[in-house]
């Protein structure tokens, strides 16, 4: 079995581990259950609710298709979007990509016949959203 580190401030509190590693300890930071938003993706969401308002899009939804690639392997969608000109394009939204996260969306991309969007935050505001 391995050992982990444990952190007690003091006798009686509850133990939690020390991630190994930067990637651990940022993904500790960043994973929530699905269905529920990070910050990113809540402004995000926000970002395609005004642009709805704006007829630039039709629809969207968060989490809204699970994507098959390989055997017990899928891609989770950020959202699904339906542009107004009825094109229906995934938009990944991230603040930092590793490289399974990289992978996944590329080998998505090649095999389904929708427009792939990886989208970040700009700096100085806005997005930056670039066609994979």
């Amino acid at each position: 079995m391995r050992e982990r580190n444990l952190l007690l401030a003091r006798p009686g509190d509850v133990p939690r581990c020390d991630p190994a590693t930067p990637l651990q300890r940022m993904q500790a930071l960043g994973r929530l259950p699905k269905g529920i938003m990070n910050k990113t993706e809540e402004a995000y969401a926000a970002h395609l609710d005004a642009q709805r308002g704006l007829g630039l899009v039709l629809w969207f939804r968060f989490e809204g298709l699970k994507l098959r690639l390989a055997d017990s392997t899928f891609y989770d969608t950020d959202f699904v979007v339906l542009a107004a000109n009825g094109q229906l394009e995934i938009h990944e939204v991230k603040g930092f990509m590793t490289d399974d996260a990289n992978v996944k969306l590329k080998v998505a991309a090649s095999q389904y016949p929708f427009v792939f969007r990886l989208v970040r935050k700009a700096k100085g505001g806005g997005w930056d959203i670039r066609e994979v």
